[in-house]
């Protein structure tokens, strides 16, 4: 079994550091971006609000190997596709590097699974060759294992690069039974260049470690690389450093 130091080390470079506070500051958007760059490595990406991409670009530069990752039709999952369209045209021009889209969970509940077709495939045609493509079925609102693995199925069909569990704006966000049903869901579709991206709620290098063991398990070892697994977090970060530095566990915040 890896120890506490040994899972640390693996997960830093998966983590996609977020801040989706409402309260967020372009002070704070500094802070990240100064964050994500730490004495043993930086994170995978930074996950922000869509207004703040230009300033996290001028902050990192271009070519930084810490890339910017924004949030679309977020967190309600309700708008129209075109606004959704322009809403992500905006954020590849001011420099986004990977798109985390919300996908229309409420109608696909309803039994709509034509929205969330057309939702995915039109962001997907506008990022490809841009922008990587994450979908976010907002798992904790959708309850039913059948209709989580539904909605993975149908992003990969129509083409997104990762699965995302959730906003973390819900009352259930990741858990370790939503990890099993998505990432079987992808290994059934056959395409292991895609990815698997749990969020909310993975607050400890413990909790990292489950999830890890879990895609190990499914996907095969050594398969859970930036390219493929990424971890949604904001204080996940904490205790990965803790853990590095030799010091004892943090105990876990309350933030996404």
């Amino acid at each position: 079994m890896p120890s506490r130091k040994e899972i640390a080390g693996r997960a830093l470079g998966l983590i996609d550091l977020t801040n989706l506070n409402e309260d967020c500051t372009e002070d704070a958007i500094d802070a990240l971006c100064d964050q994500a760059a730490t004495p043993f490595g930086p994170v995978a990406a930074i996950c922000i609000w869509p207004r703040f991409v230009a300033q996290a670009r001028a902050r990192l530069g271009v070519g930084n190997a810490i890339r910017i990752a924004t949030v679309v039709n977020f967190p309600s999952g309700d708008a129209a596709v075109e606004s959704v369209l322009e809403e992500t045209r905006g954020a590849i021009a001011d420099g986004a590097d990977e798109i985390d889209l919300v996908i229309p969970y409420k109608a696909l509940a309803a039994g709509d699974e034509a929205a969330l077709r057309a939702m995915v495939a039109a962001i997907r045609a506008e990022t490809e060759g841009k922008a990587l493509l994450k979908v976010i079925v907002e798992s904790g609102e959708l309850k039913d294992p059948a209709l989580i693995s539904t909605a993975s199925t149908v992003a990969l069909e129509e083409g997104t690069d990762f699965i995302k569990t959730s906003t973390g704006k819900v009352a259930v966000n990741a858990t370790p039974e939503t990890a099993e049903i998505m990432l079987t869901a992808l290994k059934a579709f056959g395409d292991e260049k895609r990815g698997f991206k749990p969020a909310g709620g993975i607050r400890t290098v413990a909790e990292a470690g489950d999830y890890l063991a879990i895609a190990d398990r499914i996907m095969g070892e050594g398969w859970a690389t930036a390219k493929t697994f990424r971890f949604g977090a904001s204080s996940l970060l904490k205790d990965v450093l803790a853990a590095l530095q030799g010091d004892g566990a943090v105990a876990p915040g309350a933030d996404y």
